[in-house]
């Protein structure tokens, strides 16, 4: 397809031109709202297998009226291949036994919807009719009739204004995974020409893993550092990790920096040496110089490779797209290039390092200016009074907008402890 054609060479603005005028054709084609007599509830399932990923579409019609879809990728489509392959040798096995000749065959297809048929409508109602793009099993549509104490219909070869819809979902399921595959194969680029630019390990790129650190603080109070991990050519969310950051005088990044690294990595390093665990491919700090130095200096103290340390330093008048990367063990800078896939990578690690970095701080500074404190570590305040405190006035915020004399007229709390509590608060 032309849109992937487009991220394998690395001309991302062609494949999201492209990407995009596949989206604006997906809303023509859902943005009907039909009004249709006979139909009152149905839901229409389409489902595309390609490359290895799977997309469901899932149209809905209510009262008649056809709301639109959503586009699932269902995961682990490996399994669903195993069990068709499965079913393949079931049927050559038994070429000669015409009984059972045909019994174990299912498309790839059909197993992904019926895995997906069989999750989604655990919590979700099920309508009275499924049009499916695939034959589903008997025995399934009749455990969700089961469940919904009212019949359930599967049609799979539909007819008229039914035959309509799943055109327009089986359509628009092929758009939707060409997308995520477009997508994926220019992210999947960016990751192989940052390892290309930096000499990094090119046999296995599905593992590839760069930690990246930033530090945040407002004038020196409530600093903290993110870390944010990239692996398997995405941000691993479950991942990420927050750290306070104490002692050290207010602002000094470079203290920050040193401390973060030194708690991340000093396990760690006694599990590498052990055998037990290995590090990053690549760590990144936000920051030159100076804070590539103390992460040499964290490395050096315990015995971690300085090849492994890269800094993103600021380009000439802070303009984006000239940033370098700055080594800690002596190689000269690095410029990507303003329109470098590699660079791109970068960016987009170290802004979601940023980004992770600001709103942990953020929460932080506005509970140390809510008094820094939860109810219960005011003397006096047990579960009981603190409900009460919360019914009343809605939340903490709520406690800290009253004033001691309305915090007073709250069950249990005395005009001393409500004193107590407003000090506290302020």
């Amino acid at each position: 397809m032309k849109m992937l054609a487009h991220a394998e060479k690395l001309e991302f603005e062609q494949a999201a031109e492209l990407r995009n005028q596949m989206s604006a054709l997906s809303k023509i084609l859902h943005q009907q709202s039909m009004e249709i007599g006979g139909d009152k509830d149905v839901d229409i399932l389409a489902v595309k297998v390609q490359g290895g990923k799977a997309c469901v579409n899932l149209a809905m019609v209510r009262g008649g009226r056809h709301l639109g879809d959503r586009a699932y990728f269902p995961t682990h489509v490996e399994n669903a291949t195993d069990v068709a392959v499965l079913d393949a040798e079931f049927d050559e096995a038994n070429e000669a036994n015409p009984a059972v000749l045909g019994q174990g065959v299912k498309t790839l297809e059909a197993l992904v919807l019926e895995a997906f048929i069989a999750q989604h409508y655990i919590d979700v109602p099920v309508p009275p009719t499924l049009v499916c793009s695939e034959a589903v099993d008997k025995d399934l549509i009749d455990a969700l009739a089961e469940q919904a104490a009212s019949r359930v219909t599967a049609v799979h070869q539909p007819r008229e204004q039914r035959r309509i819809w799943l055109e327009m979902a089986q359509k628009n399921a092929g758009l939707q995974l060409a997308r995520l595959l477009a997508e994926q194969g220019s992210q999947q680029a960016r990751t192989r020409a940052l390892a290309e630019a930096l000499d990094l390990p090119l046999d296995n790129l599905d593992a590839l893993r760069i930690e990246c650190f930033d530090i945040s603080h407002t004038a020196g109070e409530s600093t903290q550092a993110s870390c944010v991990v990239f692996k398997e050519h995405k941000m691993q969310n479950s991942e990420y990790r927050r750290y306070n950051i104490e002692g050290i005088t207010p602002g000094d990044d470079y203290a920050a920096m040193r401390q973060v690294l030194t708690r991340r990595y000093t396990k760690l390093a006694e599990a590498v040496r052990n055998g037990e665990a290995s590090l990053p491919d690549l760590v990144l700090v936000d920051g030159g110089k100076g804070q590539v130095s103390m992460a040499r200096q964290v490395f050096e103290e315990l015995g971690l490779d300085l090849g492994l340390i890269a800094g993103v330093e600021k380009g000439e008048g802070r303009k984006v797209g000239l940033e370098e990367l700055v080594f800690a063990d002596g190689r000269d800078k690095v410029y990507l290039g303003r329109d470098s896939a590699a660079l791109m990578l970068i960016a987009q690690i170290r802004d979601e390092a940023h980004r992770f970095a600001i709103t942990g701080m953020r929460a932080k500074r506005a509970k140390v200016r809510m008094g820094g404190s939860k109810l219960e570590d005011i003397a006096g305040i047990g579960p009981k009074r603190r409900a009460s405190l919360l019914q009343r006035f809605g939340g903490i915020r709520g406690i800290a907008s009253a004033s001691a004399d309305d915090i007073a007229t709250v069950d249990g709390i005395s005009k001393d402890l409500a004193d107590e509590i407003y000090r506290a608060l302020h």
